[in-house]
């Protein structure tokens, strides 16, 4: 069994390849964006700051996941060690494999671009937020394979190529 942790910057593409991902493993999606809805859908303010809270919410759905022996792709931006750190201590609890999916957009006016037209359904993250993410992106303490989204490759096939990897 796997836990595949998505990182990447808002509108880099993470949750597209995601879903792709869970449709080839047949395996759930855990969203922290989905987690940070359904607690503004509860009634909690959306001015409130939810990350921490909603990384702590989808990781532990994501452990009981793991406890059943699932797979499980983890979707979020993954920005801070203590988040990363975390997954990986799940995965490694579990006795599942980790594999780190690094997403990035090359273009820059491509990523601005899928940034502004998402959909009510996301977030909405300003463009000045995605930059000082970038500023500070640090790389993570495992290997991890890098998908850019701004390649030719529709998220079908980003998917089935790390299907590939992960059943090669």
């Amino acid at each position: 069994m796997t836990l595949v942790v998505m990182s990447g910057l808002p509108g880099s593409g993470k949750s597209t390849v995601a879903s792709a991902l869970a449709r080839g493993l047949g395996c759930a999606v855990v969203s922290v964006d989905t987690v940070e809805r359904g607690l503004h859908d509860a009634g909690v303010d959306p001015t409130q700051p939810l990350g921490l809270a909603a990384y702590a919410v989808a990781n532990r759905v994501v452990a009981v996941q793991l406890a059943l022996g699932h797979s499980v792709v983890a979707d979020a931006v993954n920005a801070h060690p203590d988040a990363r750190r975390a997954w990986l201590d799940l995965a490694q609890e579990h006795g599942h494999e980790v594999v780190v999916l690094e997403v990035r957009c090359s273009d820059e006016a491509l990523h601005r671009g899928r940034l502004e037209s998402r959909g009510h359904e996301l977030r909405v993250v300003p463009w000045e937020r995605v930059q000082d993410l970038r500023a500070s992106w640090t790389p993570w303490p495992v290997p991890t394979t890098v998908i850019d989204t701004t390649d030719p490759l529709t998220a079908d096939e980003a998917a089935r190529i790390v299907l590939a990897q992960l059943t090669g």
